[in-house]
């Protein structure tokens, strides 16, 4: 089937609905799509669904192929690497055939017998769904508290569970954060946050004493303002329980108790200002911050524990760098341990606080990404990190931070005889429209050619200050060892180039994000990376946001766009404090009830601005449960587009009628939709084997 003779795609119902807003006048012809539960609306998401399917039989032999050869790279049955905490060695487990990780641990040593502490495979039977959010063990590591979610929409109910009886606690707390709780340390009492069912926001924390009823747990904080999101956790020194409350990017707060008094107040460590964030770390008698305050890209100060909220007693220990991006710190014993970023790419340095010495790990390679592990326990000298890049396989690494020596203690095993020296990554720097160099990472196959004959696939998010790194991806292989290469463009928005890189890529400034990822592609172009008929666009949630700013301003750029969940609604989302996260993302994007912001994301929110032009083919996905990004959104814009657009190429909606945000669980299941949309771009360049 040829692209011109594609089947006429389904047309949803246009029901006109006003929308006004600082006295201007929308119409929205596709408002109605937001009743999950009207069956004209099931309806046509199965239509669009059911064509899908249509259009894409010619390839449905190469899904199957695809997704059978990304599951054969995958090793079965693997391992975690252990780490130790407290007397015991935990790990996770992957059997044959298994979707799910078997929680694991070992007691004393790593040859002793094997405790199964959860086994996700037998707590997923008999859902479509299911998530284990995460699991916490009391002090005295006979009990653990964990939360397990079967819709999708990230509202988690919480259990107990008898480590050494295997029995489960009658206590059950439903709608709260999936991995934010906390023991106390008698064992018994332990705190957890409480999300509304509506916002899915977390707002409340609650102090529960195990065996009573949940209806009376004590609500120990209330987070009155609905653009803050919280956290709750137990410092590594097990000393604290902190309550943390961020602000995207525009303030923080601390709240501890200690953990020996679990019916005492939270006290706060410093109060909220407006435009300071800080993280804390405690160490014995005080307390590391990384503050940004008079501290653009952070700096890092000490402060003693009954001195916090006095400024007046921060010390500081590494100063404000404007070249450098001070991005998080680990403590032991004998040595502090920084993970920073400069020139976009990620280093760890390690300060020996004996000698006051320090050093930077060494790792070779043009683009990479290395971070801190999980390091529990402080009276170490032994640092767990990652490593990985974009030819190596994930790798875990022990480091003696005092004789210096590096051991690999796993690397990823790829199966189906891949081998890191067929191919070949590069680090460039394009230039966009104002002049600012943008980093991009490159793989591709040894012998891929450049002289634009090549197609490409260029990846991007750009938002939140989230930095999409230079990391390693099986699944990948499948489009390198068909001839494509593979972008990564580190556009402003992200915070790959410290702070000023996200402070210049949202808000006001929103449109550089979207402004780099264009002008990456006609780099790309330019440099006979590849053509315009054979690049390819892909982003997801806010990446999606910038795939369909990114059609809107230069569709003749690329042959086909993949956008996954993407917020392309923008205006209208942001007007309705009730979908979820709204509140908490104004300082991203702005408050639309403000006339500048308003007026400022209308002229570039996507679905406001489809119009009567020629798109590039199109796949977008979605989950009917979807907790961030709402399906109406996708749905409506493809309704728009499937109206409006004026060319014959591929338009395709698929909606995972079971899923959300992060798509089908389980550890196969979501390479199904990595087939869908491989074999979509694949089948573009007629690559079909």
């Amino acid at each position: 089937m040829t692209q011109a003779q594609s089947p006429i795609g389904p047309k949803a119902t246009i029901k006109p609905k006003e929308l006004n807003t600082n006295g201007h006048k929308r119409i929205d012809n596709y408002y109605y799509l937001n009743e999950r539960e009207n069956p004209e609306v099931i309806a046509y998401l199965n239509a669009e669904n059911a064509y899908l399917e249509q259009v894409l039989t010619p390839v449905k032999d190469l899904r199957k192929k695809l997704f059978d050869e990304m599951k054969g790279r995958i090793k079965e049955q693997d391992e975690s690497v252990p780490y130790k905490e407290g007397n015991y060695y935990y790990y996770s487990r992957y059997v044959m055939g298994g979707e799910y990780p078997v929680y694991c641990r070992k007691k004393g040593s790593l040859d002793g017998p094997e405790e199964i502490l959860f086994d996700g495979n037998a707590m997923a039977k008999g859902h479509n769904y299911y998530h284990l959010g995460g699991y916490e063990v009391s002090d005295n590591e006979e009990l653990a508290i964990y939360a397990e979610d079967i819709v999708s929409r990230r509202l988690y109910t919480l259990r107990v569970k008898n480590l050494k009886t295997g029995k489960v606690y009658s206590d059950r707390i439903p709608d709260v954060e999936g991995d934010n709780f906390a023991w106390a340390a008698d064992n018994k009492t332990l705190f957890y946050i409480k999300k509304d069912p509506q916002t899915l926001l977390g707002y409340q924390v609650y102090r529960h004493v195990l065996g009573t009823s949940p209806q009376t747990d004590v609500l120990v904080y209330e987070e009155a303002d609905n653009q803050f999101y919280m956290g709750l956790g137990r410092s590594k020194s097990k000393k604290y329980i902190a309550i943390g409350s961020d602000h995207n990017g525009v303030a923080t707060e601390y709240r501890l108790l200690e953990a020996s008094q679990p019916m005492g107040p939270f006290k706060v460590f410093l109060p909220r200002e407006k435009g300071h964030e800080y993280d804390i770390v405690h160490d014995q008698d005080k307390f590391y911050v990384r503050t940004n305050w008079k501290a653009e890209n952070f700096r890092l100060m000490e402060v003693p524990e009954g001195k916090t909220a006095d400024r007046t007693a921060w010390k500081e220990v590494i100063p404000h760098r404007p070249d450098v991006y001070l991005a998080n710190m680990d403590v032991f014993v004998n040595h502090l341990v920084l993970g920073e970023r400069k020139d976009g790419l990620t280093d760890i340095r390690v300060i020996n606080q004996q000698t006051k010495t320090d050093e930077y790990l060494d790792f070779g390679e043009p683009a990479y990404v290395a971070g801190i592990g999980y390091n529990p326990d402080f009276n170490t000298n032994m640092l767990r990190f990652s490593y990985s890049s974009l030819t190596t396989p994930n790798s875990t690494f022990d480091y003696n931070m005092d004789t210096k020596e590096k051991t690999v203690k796993k690397q990823q095993e790829v199966l189906g005889g891949f081998d890191k020296a067929n191919y070949v990554s590069e680090r460039v720097y394009a230039t966009s429209r104002d002049g600012v160099q943008v980093p991009v990472s490159l793989v591709y196959r040894k012998g891929t050619p450049k002289d634009g004959s090549a197609p490409l696939l260029q990846y991007a998010y750009g938002s939140y200050g989230y930095s999409i790194d230079p990391s390693f991806s099986s699944t990948r292989l499948s489009l390198l060892d068909r001839g494509f290469i593979f972008a990564i463009a580190h556009i402003r928005g992200g915070q790959e180039m410290g702070r000023r890189w996200y402070e210049d890529g949202k808000m006001l400034k929103k449109k550089n994000t979207f402004n780099d990822f264009v002008d990456v592609s006609e780099y790309l172009i330019k440099n006979k990376y590849t053509s315009a008929d054979k690049l390819f666009a892909m982003g997801g949630s806010a990446g999606g946001l910038l795939m369909g700013a990114v059609i809107n301003q230069a569709p003749q750029l690329y042959r086909g766009v993949v956008a996954s969940v993407p917020f392309v609604d923008v205006v209208t989302t942001m007007l309705d404090e009730s979908i979820p996260l709204t509140t908490g993302e104004f300082e991203e994007w702005g408050n639309p009830q403000n006339q500048p912001y308003y007026e400022y994301m209308l002229s570039y929110s996507p679905y406001d601005n489809v119009e009567k032009k020629a798109y590039p083919n199109l796949l977008v996905t979605t989950g009917l449960h979807d907790s961030q990004v709402q399906y109406w959104e996708p749905a409506k814009w493809v309704a728009k587009l499937r109206a409006l657009k004026t060319d014959n190429n591929q338009l395709l909606l698929h909606t995972n009628m079971e899923a959300g945000h992060g798509g089908a669980s389980g550890r196969f299941q979501v390479l199904k939709e990595i087939a869908l949309e491989y074999a979509f771009i694949l089948n573009l360049v007629g690559i079909t084997q």
